[in-house]
């Protein structure tokens, strides 16, 4: 089932969390964020909305990278009824397309919960307060990937967070699969 994210909650603050990625090291808000802010991405393996983009945010990913923000993907999905997302396939995913960031696991489903996530991907920025200032899509991609020339949305916004610290007031939610809760 598709479901959109929400509108962004401008200057809503992160919340703290302590995740183990998949080369085994730890990772906190302090040891992710950049000096402009953090992106927090959550994703997993089986999604056909973030199949059709993934390739998009791993090239997206080194550009917001070299704005001075820091990245991370998080899967929160329950792995026992999508075994796509197990820990060993989301090694295999990270190792595969060379994420050059923490591809974090959410084992209890809190950060997910904590951020109030709905779909992957759903995309959270964060100025260098880390307060919230984007949760938009990354582009017109939906189950297919949009045209190669389409615009850069999460790109766009992230180059403005950088630059001024604010994202822009004008967002399009990001739609994907549901998050696969624990019953």
């Amino acid at each position: 089932m598709a479901l959109n994210a929400p509108v962004c909650d401008f200057g809503w603050r992160a919340v703290d969390f302590d995740l183990e990625d998949t080369t085994g090291s730890r990772h906190t808000l302090d040891s992710l964020r950049g000096p402009n802010g953090l992106l927090l991405m959550f994703i997993c393996n089986h999604c056909p909305y973030v199949k059709a983009i993934i390739d998009r945010i791993c090239r997206d990913a080194r550009e917001v990278q070299s704005l001075g923000i820091g990245v991370a993907a998080i899967m929160s999905n329950d792995p026992s009824e999508y075994p796509e997302d197990s820990f060993e396939n989301m090694q295999q995913l990270a190792r595969q397309l060379n994420f050059s960031f923490p591809y974090l696991y959410d084992a209890t489903q809190n950060v997910a919960r904590s951020y109030a996530a709905v779909c992957t991907p759903d995309f959270f920025a964060f100025n260098d307060r880390l307060e919230l200032q984007y949760r938009g899509r990354l582009d017109a991609s939906g189950r297919l990937p949009a045209a190669a020339d389409a615009r850069r949305e999460l790109l766009e916004a992230m180059r403005m967070l950088a630059e001024t610290g604010q994202g822009p007031r004008e967002q399009v939610a990001s739609i994907g699969c549901s998050i696969k809760w624990r019953a």
